[in-house]
């Protein structure tokens, strides 16, 4: 977050902010809005008391009096006077809203910086800590944890509540034939999202192990801030097209028949890079002209190749009683395939919403004072 100063005057009454190496003029209607008295704003549920959406676009600030370093008195042409306290005004000038700001990751990551003992976070000092690290890097590593049917569920609500889906509250992922995902056989898995088919897509995954006896099925993450910022250097219009043609992502089973369209590149209003909605055994190839899918193909073929780059991508053994945690748009998850002869594999994994940990990591920041 920038560091932000108020400066008050008085002749004209106005407010400005100096925040991010830039001063500017806060306007009028949205100071008003910002009005924090309680008979304005309930001081238990901080919702308002009242709808900004009725304010007079043109008014205007009227008389702006300083009280101290942090306390100000405005008033404004509708009528309103009420005091106001400057420092509540300065999360609107952090476009992380609280949280670490995102820190893209190539293969020599220092793994030690995102690994935690899963015991350790029953005090809130780790929690805070690895929810913290998660949020920089887009996953942690978590080992003892037990290996007892549903434990991964515990680490779940650790962070937020389990989503279910048509694949249960958590799955089993081993070696089975004909199974309706080909997670669930011994085939290699290239980098991917999981359900990009769905409306919402899961925000973060948790993959648990609870038993591996083979030398394959090595487990592969890769940061896609990383490779989608190398492929805005080398293909600017490539990556531009993956922003903005929408893709179809299908699945199917028996039971179910889920669809959605969206962008591979996922972005902010503003531009900034989230993730990817990326997974070769789904999607479908847009039908549009021939030089705009050649070039589609272009920058998603490169894509595919980035993300399968050891400059990127990590790849290590998920032993038993380690589980993998993260954002299943942000970081790309896969495996390397593996002989179910050689002995057991098995994996749990589950899904929570994306805010989960985001909200934990304010929660617990502002109880640490």
């Amino acid at each position: 977050m920038p560091q932000v100063h108020f400066q008050i005057e008085t002749a004209p009454p106005r407010v400005l902010v100096h925040a991010g190496g830039e001063m500017r003029e806060l306007p009028a209607l949205w100071l008003r809005e910002h009005c924090q008295d309680a008979t304005h704003v309930d001081p238990d549920t901080q919702q308002r008391l009242f709808d900004p959406h009725w304010l007079p676009e043109d008014i205007v600030l009227t008389d702006a009096r300083t009280y101290d370093e942090d306390h100000v008195n405005l008033t404004f042409s509708d009528g309103y006077s009420g005091r106001y306290r400057l420092s509540a005004l300065t999360t609107d000038f952090d476009s992380h809203d609280g949280c670490p700001e995102p820190a893209p990751w190539q293969a020599d990551i220092d793994r030690q910086s995102v690994t935690f003992e899963w015991p350790s976070l029953s005090e809130s000092q780790a929690l805070r800590a690895a929810a913290g690290a998660f949020l920089r890097y887009g996953f942690i590593i978590l080992r003892a944890v037990p290996t007892a049917p549903q434990a991964i569920l515990d680490v779940a609500r650790a962070f937020g509540p389990p989503r279910e889906t048509n694949f249960g509250r958590y799955f089993e992922v081993y070696s089975r034939p004909r199974s309706n995902d080909l997670a669930y056989r011994s085939v290699p898995l290239g980098p991917h999202t999981d359900n990009p088919y769905r409306e919402a897509v899961p925000g973060i995954q948790l993959l648990h192990c609870l038993i591996n006896e083979t030398a394959g099925g090595l487990s592969t993450l890769v940061d896609s801030l990383s490779v989608c910022a190398q492929l805005a250097a080398e293909d600017p219009l490539g990556f531009a097209t993956l922003c903005d043609t929408p893709v179809r992502f299908r699945f199917v089973d028996d039971s179910n028949e889920l669809i959605s369209r969206r962008p591979m590149i996922c972005r902010t209003a503003d531009g900034q890079v989230t993730g990817v909605h990326y997974s070769p055994r789904l999607d479908e190839l847009p039908l549009l002209p021939v030089d705009e899918l050649k070039r589609f193909q272009r920058a998603r073929r490169r894509l595919g190749e980035l993300f399968v780059d050891p400059r990127f991508q990590i790849r290590f053994p998920l032993r038993s009683g380690e589980l993998m945690f993260f954002d299943n748009n942000r970081v790309l998850h896969g495996r390397t395939a593996f002989d179910p002869n050689e002995g057991r594999r098995h994996i749990q994994g589950c899904y929570i919403d994306a805010d989960g940990p985001r909200s934990l990591f304010r929660t617990l920041n502002t109880a640490a004072g």
